[in-house]
């Protein structure tokens, strides 16, 4: 839904919307880093395999992504306050019932539904569609910082959780955690409330998302599914490290609580990968950038191999961080270079959904390989297989990409 002109594009409303997005980010991100610190305490309390207590986290991600596709066609037709609001509130009701979980079976049905699919799904691709509306020359790193959100929250929910764990259980933790969260998200979500600037009609910029022209033999449709495809692949590489580096830790003899602040740390530097490369992206493209993260994230994912002790494990876990913060928002970044702005909100949903797919195939796929092996050794090699697949997808994409300034050429799926 969008009706103001151009003139709010950068403004500084522009700016404090974004800062409230990420507020709203940082927040909502809850149901997703929590659930990976108490993975011990339900392996444990419900005597379950790794695979098994891993599947909560894999089940947040499916309703994450389902959740996503629903929320980017709903902000694309009321705008985004309404969802963020509504997602708001579901995440209270989700904690909740997770709280109260008898088996690991509600646990996970918990998580899902109602902290992934209706409460957090609202506070990411959403967001990330909005804001890209509200800058042009600064989309890039509007785009990533908005995107940071996520990994702050990802700094700051695990050590959280794992303090409130200790002191009051994960029961008590997760009823605080959902009031806090809503408690903070209504009002904030109220900022929102202005529609997205569009340009004037009959413009260029009205009804296309940058000036690049597609690449050359790739329809539409094609360039969807590839980037589609290379969000499952880059994520379930990238999930390796996030889902399992608690309980890894706690493999090791380190225990879960320097776990959760490798992971917290890992994310705090994503925050850093994240703002570089939206800098980098406004200067080179989505396309590149994606490259040049996706790269960079193999080369991390083998340095965890020989790393078992405690520095070498805080060392790599920092730069895992800094080497892939920025894959996801790029994504936004080349739907907005490539496709119609009115567009945007499904678009961004739908490779945020395979991304989310990918985060829920990858921490289900480790946990089994490590049920199997005894060991994440398997886990490692299987995220670099895919990640592999991610940098050929992005490689096969920019080989056909027409020379920089070219006119976009549209055409409708």
């Amino acid at each position: 839904m969008t009706h103001h002109s151009t003139d709010a594009v950068e403004s500084p409303y522009a700016w404090l919307r974004l800062a409230a997005a990420v507020a709203l980010m940082t927040i909502g991100g809850a149901g997703m880093y929590t659930v990976v610190v108490v993975l011990p305490s339900i392996q444990s309390e419900f005597q379950i395999a790794r695979a098994g207590a891993s599947f909560p986290f894999t089940a947040t991600m499916l309703g994450f992504a389902a959740g996503g596709l629903l929320m980017g066609r709903l902000v694309d037709r009321y705008g985004v306050m309404r969802p963020v609001l509504a997602g708001a509130l579901m995440q209270c009701v989700g904690f909740g019932v997770a709280a109260h979980a008898g088996s690991a079976l509600q646990f996970a049905l918990a998580q899902g539904l109602l902290i992934g699919m209706l409460g957090a799904s609202a506070t990411f691709s959403p967001l990330l569609a909005d804001i890209s509306h509200w800058f042009s020359r600064r989309r890039g790193i509007a785009v990533a910082i908005c995107a940071s959100g996520n990994y702050l929250g990802g700094a700051l929910w695990p050590p959280i959780t794992q303090h409130l764990v200790a002191a009051y259980g994960w029961r008590s933790t997760y009823e605080m955690i959902g009031l806090a969260c809503t408690a903070c998200m209504l009002p904030i979500a109220l900022l929102l409330r202005r529609p997205a600037p569009v340009a004037p009609a009959g413009s260029a910029a009205a009804g296309l998302g940058g000036s690049r022209a597609l690449p050359s033999e790739l329809s539409p449709a094609t360039l969807q599914v590839l980037l589609c495809v290379a969000g499952v692949a880059c994520c379930v590489a990238m999930s390796m490290p996030q889902v399992h580096l608690v309980a890894l830790c706690g493999d090791l003899g380190f225990g879960p609580a320097r776990g959760a602040e490798m992971l917290s740390l890992m994310l705090a530097c994503g925050i850093i990968s994240r703002l570089a490369s939206g800098f980098v992206a406004d200067r080179i493209g989505g396309l590149r950038t994606l490259l040049i993260g996706s790269t960079m994230q193999g080369v991390a994912l083998l340095l965890f191999l020989p790393a078992d002790g405690l520095v070498s494990l805080y060392v790599v876990s920092a730069l895992f961080g800094l080497f892939q913060g920025g894959i996801v928002p790029s994504y936004a970044i080349i739907i907005r270079e490539y496709f119609p702005a009115a567009e945007a909100g499904t678009r961004v949903a739908m490779v945020v959904t395979a991304t989310l797919l990918g985060m829920a195939l990858g921490g289900w796929m480790s946990g089994a390989i490590y049920d199997y092996t005894g060991n994440y050794t398997g886990a490692f090699l299987n995220g670099t297989g895919w990640n592999l697949l991610n940098v050929g997808i992005v490689v096969f994409m920019l080989m056909r990409l027409p020379p920089r300034g070219s006119r976009l050429v549209h055409a409708a799926i």
